[in-house]
């Protein structure tokens, strides 16, 4: 699991069937978690918003995670940081 910052969303009108009615958002994570990472899009089923931090799980964790087994998913937004003091 990795914390990031949401900086932004994704509108895609044509995806995979398990996928409609999800909602992208593209993170960032915090400097000591990039690797070489810099940017990812998350499935975001608890809204998080612009600004936010939040607690992205990826692989089969996120799919678990957001209660889409069998959805082509990667990263989902599993928890939204309620004090990101010293994050950045």
């Amino acid at each position: 699991m990795i914390v990031g910052k949401v900086v932004g969303s994704v509108v895609s009108t044509r995806k995979s069937d398990n996928l409609i009615g999800q909602k992208f958002m593209i993170v960032e994570p915090v400097q000591h978690m990039k690797g070489s990472l810099n940017q990812l899009v998350a499935i975001d089923n608890i809204g998080a918003g612009v600004g936010e931090f939040v607690l992205v799980a990826q692989g089969s964790a996120a799919r678990i995670g957001c209660g889409l087994d069998s959805a082509p998913i990667d990263a989902a937004i599993v928890g939204i940081i309620d004090d990101g003091a010293g994050l950045e």
